[in-house]
C-alpha cells in the first residue's frame, strides 16, 4: 500500500514558522534537552518538524510530572493539574494565540495544528498522575497497566500523531488501531523498565509501584526503603519476573517499526532499544537498582541511535512477523 501523508497538512509542515512560535518551540526544545536525555536523544534523528512538536509534547508532559512529583501540599497539585487540563482544553478549542504568554502551550497549539495529535492523550496523563498525587497503589498487574496506560501508553499514541504509518490506509483502518495498539503496549514496556529502574527512587518517595501481589509472591512486601530488602526477599526473583513481563511488552510494542517511515522509526528505535538495554542491565544484576540509578554510557546510547536509523531493527520484526505467518 503507498504511505499515508505524515500529518493533516503535510505541506504546511514545511512552512516557515513565525518567530513567535519558533521561540515557542525553542523552548520546548531546551527543557526536552535538559531534563530528558534518553527521549531527546530519539528525537534528534527525526525531521525539524516531527522534532519540534515532540518536544512541544514532552514539555507539556514534563509540566504534568513535575506537577505530581513536586512539594506543593496535595490540594494545590490538584488544583495546579486542573489548570493545565485548562490549558490543554484552550488548545483544543483553538484558543492559544501565538504571542500567548505560555510558550509550551503556543507549540504545542501549533503542533495540534500541523499533526493529527490525539490530544486527550494529554488528558490522560493528568488523569494518571492525579493517582499519583492520591497516592494509588496497584494490587495486580491489571491494575498497574491501567496506570501505566496514563502515563506512558497515552504517549505512545501521542507519539503516533506525530510520526504518521506508511501502510496504514486512514485512521479508521484496522492496520491503524493496530499501529496504536502497537504504541500504547511500547508505552507500557517503556514505563515498567522505568518503575524496575527507580525502584529505590520511588520507596523513598514514600510510592510503591509494582503489583502487591508479585511483591507478597517474592517476599517483597515490606518494600525498599533505603535499598534494604526484608528478610528473605527474593528480589532477584522479583525483577527476573517483571524483566519477563516487560519483555514480553516489548515484542508486542516493537511490530510497531516497520509501520513507521525510516525516520519515526529510527526514533522509535533509540528510545525504545535504550530502556531495551537498560533492562538487559537490571536483569544481570537485580541488585544495582537498589544502590542507585541504572543508566548508559554516551556511546552505547549512540550505537542503539546508529542501529535504529539503519533500520536492522524494523527489518528484523518483519521478518519475524514473516515466520510467524509462515
Amino acid at each position: 500500500m503507498s504511505p499515508t501523508v505524515e500529518g493533516p497538512t503535510h505541506a504546511s509542515a514545511l512552512t516557515a514558522v513565525s518567530a513567535p512560535v519558533s521561540a515557542a518551540y525553542s523552548y520546548c526544545e531546551a527543557v526536552t534537552g535538559s531534563q530528558a536525555r534518553n527521549f531527546a536523544y530519539g528525537i534528534r534523528l527525526l525531521p525539524t518538524d516531527k522534532r519540534h512538536a515532540m518536544s512541544a509534547l514532552y514539555a507539556f508532559s514534563r509540566r504534568v510530572d513535575d506537577i505530581g512529583d513536586g512539594l506543593l501540599p496535595t490540594e494545590a497539585k490538584f488544583a495546579r493539574l486542573e489548570e493545565t487540563r485548562a490549558v490543554l482544553g484552550r488548545i483544543r478549542a483553538g484558543e492559544v494565540d501565538e504571542d500567548d504568554t505560555d510558550p509550551v502551550a503556543v507549540a504545542l497549539a501549533h503542533s495540534a495544528r500541523r499533526f493529527p495529535i490525539p490530544l486527550g492523550g494529554l488528558d490522560e496523563l493528568i488523569d494518571g498522575v492525579l493517582m499519583d498525587v492520591r497516592g494509588e497503589t496497584y494490587e495486580t498487574w491489571d491494575d498497574l497497566k491501567t496506570y501505566c496506560r496514563c502515563v506512558a501508553g497515552a504517549i505512545g499514541r501521542l507519539s503516533l500523531g506525530v510520526f504518521g504509518t506508511v501502510n496504514a490506509p486512514g485512521p479508521g483502518s484496522s492496520d491503524a488501531a493496530r499501529a496504536a495498539e502497537y504504541a500504547d503496549t511500547l508505552g507500557l514496556a517503556l514505563q515498567l523498565t522505568n518503575i524496575l529502574r527507580d525502584v529505590r527512587e520511588d520507596a523513598a518517595n514514600g510510592r510503591t509501584y509494582l503489583p502487591a501481589e508479585d511483591l507478597a509472591k517474592f517476599g517483597c512486601s515490606e518494600g525498599f526503603q533505603a535499598g534494604r530488602l526484608p528478610a528473605g526477599a527474593d528480589f532477584a526473583g522479583l525483577v527476573h519476573h517483571e524483566v519477563r513481563r516487560a519483555r514480553a511488552l516489548f515484542a508486542e510494542g516493537y511490530r510497531l517499526l516497520p509501520m513507521l517511515d525510516r525516520r519515526s522509526g529510527a526514533c522509535v528505535a533509540a528510545m525504545a532499544g535504550i530502556y531495551r538495554r537498560l533492562l538487559d542491565r537490571i536483569e544481570r544484576e537485580p541488585e544495582a537498582v537498589l544502590r542507585g540509578r541504572v543508566s548508559l554510557p554516551p556511546h552505547e546510547k549512540a550505537y542503539v541511535a546508529v542501529r535504529g536509523l539503519s533500520g536492522l531493527d524494523a527489518r528484523t520484526v518483519s521478518r519475524q512477523a514473516v515466520r510467524r505467518r509462515m
